[in-house]
């Protein structure tokens, strides 16, 4: 893989974290709501004006189209696996910005994915 395949999987990579932790971060904001018809307005308002939802959906946006690229040059058998980098940098990531638990069973997973990303990589 060269530098630039490489950096475009893992920039893809990187997007599709931080729309996932913008999404938690709006998610947290919006905090817990009633699913009904008489919230689809209010919720859905809530939703649509929030910052952090937004961003992280123009994450996703963004992340398709440098993904198109790195899979126009990867092979999808090694460019998909790589997504799995996404797991360690969330799991490290929701550690520090939320709170989340990141006990030994959790690290000992991180450890298996980082292995096998590696391997993957280099065949």
């Amino acid at each position: 893989m060269t530098p630039l395949t490489f950096s475009l999987v893992l920039v893809g990579v990187l997007l599709n974290a931080a729309a996932q932790l913008l999404l938690k971060a709006g998610a947290s904001r919006l905090g817990d709501f009633a699913f009904s018809m008489a919230n689809v307005v209010p919720v859905g308002t809530r939703i649509a004006t929030s910052p952090h939802i937004a961003g992280g959906l123009a994450c996703y946006a963004v992340s398709v189209v440098v993904w198109i690229l790195a899979l126009s040059r990867v092979p999808v058998s090694v460019a998909y696996p790589m997504l799995s980098i996404g797991y360690v940098v969330n799991a490290i990531a929701a550690w520090w910005l939320f709170g989340e638990s990141l006990a030994a069973q959790k690290l000992a997973g991180i450890a298996f994915i980082v292995v096998g990303v590696f391997l993957v990589a280099r065949s």
